[in-house]
């Protein structure tokens, strides 16, 4: 049965179930319709091409997944505490495949582009706390870009099935690691 009025937020909807699921190869129309009960024809009503859907996933991942994740962040007061909120949101992050995949797929699905703008807000959101915690602009960025390297690689090992966030002890091994003393330079 066909659903009479399936609308442009049903299909982003139904887009970023499988996208969380099963990374951006899995935002299909003709799955997606299935599952909606709905025709191409209306997905053609909404969208131009499945990339214009694609971008529309990439949109709500960046809004859920960093504008959503600052914003909690800024709600704390000094750097440190902000610092401390954001490592904590990031580690309680609900666990999908979506990220580990989407850095891989990002390319290949015409995303590269977002996934990189994303990234360097991510790199310059913490970065910035470092600085206001007193760290040169230089080492937070290096610290910043470690940072974000060792979230992403979590998520590549919960992807294979290590439970690699579960450990209660990671974000204050976390935090600890980023505002440690910075190496001496020769």
């Amino acid at each position: 049965m066909v659903k009479a009025t399936t609308t442009q937020q049903d299909w982003v909807d139904a887009a970023y179930s499988a996208f969380l699921a099963d990374g951006l190869a899995a935002v299909r129309v003709e799955p997606l319709a299935r599952v909606l009960g709905a025709t191409k024809g209306s997905f053609y009503w909404h969208f131009a091409d499945r990339a214009a859907l694609v971008g529309a996933v990439v949109e709500r991942w960046e809004a859920q997944e960093t504008d959503a994740v600052i914003a909690l962040a800024e709600a704390g007061g000094t750097p440190a505490q902000r610092l401390e909120a954001l490592f904590g949101a990031v580690a309680r992050m609900r666990r999908t495949p979506a990220t580990a995949l989407l850095y891989t797929q990002a390319a290949a699905e015409g995303v590269g582009d977002a996934v990189r703008r994303v990234s360097q807000r991510r790199v310059d959101y913490l970065a910035g706390l470092l600085v206001e915690l007193g760290h040169g602009p230089d080492e937070a960025r290096r610290r910043s870009l470690v940072a974000l390297a060792t979230v992403l690689g979590l998520q590549q090992l919960e992807h294979v099935g290590l439970d690699a966030l579960d450990d209660p002890g990671l974000v204050p091994t976390a935090l600890a690691m980023v505002l440690a003393e910075p190496l001496s330079r020769p």
